[in-house]
């Protein structure tokens, strides 16, 4: 039986990171004066609440193609992708705090890391099926 700890790690680790932007984010509003639930008024909180929600927008996609590409692939590789998505979620958060622009580098990481994992993991179970 394949071990999935190093997914299981990756998918805590997600969970850490997504509430290290939730507790960021609250301390903006303190830092600002917008305290919830207003969104709006500073551009550093509508920074910070953008790219905190854009991470858990992406979250339901790159989630399930982790795992699906461990079960089908490899667990660590899997693994390895999903700490290069963390890597790329950390960079577009520090990124578009300082700036909207600065955005892009970690999105773009995110991006290559999520879409190697869903078409890996769509590839290969599309030819698993089809030559089962």
């Amino acid at each position: 039986m394949e071990r999935y700890y190093p997914v299981a790690v990756v998918t805590l680790l997600c969970c850490l990171l997504l509430f290290g932007m939730a507790l960021t984010v609250a301390r903006t509003h303190s830092k600002t004066g917008i305290l919830a639930p207003a969104m709006t008024g500073d551009p550093l909180l509508e920074r910070a609440v953008r790219a905190h929600t854009n991470s858990l927008e992406w979250l339901p996609v790159f989630l399930p193609s982790m795992w699906l590409f461990a079960i089908y692939w490899s667990a660590w590789w899997a693994a390895a992708f999903g700490a290069l998505w963390i890597i790329g979620r950390i960079v577009y958060f520090v990124g578009y705090l300082e700036a909207p622009t600065k955005r892009y580098p970690g999105f773009l990481i995110q991006v290559v890391a999520t879409f190697a994992l869903l078409l890996g993991a769509l590839g290969r179970i599309v030819y698993l099926w089809l030559t089962g």
